[in-house]
């Protein structure tokens, strides 16, 4: 199957947004790609960062789903596009949206684990979904749960996931380091714990950035083995194309998750 990453620049509208994601669609779907992954909340921008997110009711994530429910049927490419989602009491969340290549709305996945930073603008959701996609199962893990709650990972390739998308945002628009090599020990810790999602499950790993002027990781495919396959140039806007061979996918570490041993044990009578 041929996956691609997409990795635009931070959106100054939610119109120039939604352009940036109907020219990568189009050109996801012209080399051949089945599914394309987005960044975290790339619609309309994840809030608490460096940059302006304009303002999004009810009526503007309609307005995106309708528009990219079009762009994925108009293409024929299934497509994961982050944005914010409305829970029942009309509360932010971080959600994923997974289009099928027809159009239609597979289903929803929300961030569940939250970054302390980000309580004062969304809350979290509580349950975890698979999908499919022309065989292709995989889950979606949003930006700090795959960071730093490798639980979520586990989840989903426990259950038949082949690979786990991985919409997040590290870095900034307006100061920082310029990183020029993957998985360099002097830089922060992310693109070492991308690989680990994969190692540790056998299952390859997509990580998807915003491409920021002062990244903090790249959009990189990881191998099931723990590699990185490729990755996307350091702040620049683009698609990251690459096949994946599935049999190579075998959850083997994944499988052999026993959490019937994790029972807490009873006291020592004697002491």
């Amino acid at each position: 199957m041929i996956i691609a990453l997409a990795s635009p620049r931070v959106a100054s509208s939610l119109d120039d947004g939604l352009n940036r994601v109907k020219r990568l669609i189009a050109q996801a779907s012209s080399q051949a790609a089945q599914i394309v992954c987005f960044p975290e909340a790339y619609l309309p921008g994840l809030r608490g960062q460096d940059f302006a997110v304009p303002p999004f009711t009810h009526t503007d994530l309609k307005r995106v789903l309708d528009s990219v429910a079009q762009m994925a049927r108009f293409h024929s490419i299934a497509t994961i596009l982050s944005a914010e989602h409305f829970d029942d009491e009309h509360r932010r969340q971080i959600a994923a949206y997974v289009f099928n290549p027809d159009g239609s709305l597979q289903g929803v996945q929300t961030k569940n684990q939250l970054d302390p930073s980000e309580d004062a603008y969304y809350v979290p959701g509580t349950t975890r979904r698979l999908f499919q996609i022309e065989g292709l199962k995989f889950g979606v893990a949003i930006c700090h749960e795959g960071w730093r709650y490798p639980e979520t990972v586990r989840w989903a390739a426990a259950r038949g996931a082949q690979i786990v998308f991985h919409p997040q945002h590290t870095g900034n628009e307006h100061i920082g380091v310029t990183l020029n090599h993957f998985g360099s020990p002097d830089a922060p810790y992310y693109e070492q714990a991308m690989r680990m999602r994969s190692r540790e499950n056998t299952i390859y790993f997509g990580s998807v950035n915003y491409a920021l002027r002062f990244q903090e990781s790249a959009t990189a495919l990881i191998a099931p083995n723990g590699d990185c396959q490729a990755h996307l140039p350091y702040g620049e806007e683009g698609l990251l194309i690459q096949h994946i061979d599935l049999s190579q996918a075998t959850r083997l570490l994944a499988t052999r998750y026993a959490p019937d041993r994790y029972r807490e044990a009873e006291p020592d009578p004697a002491g």
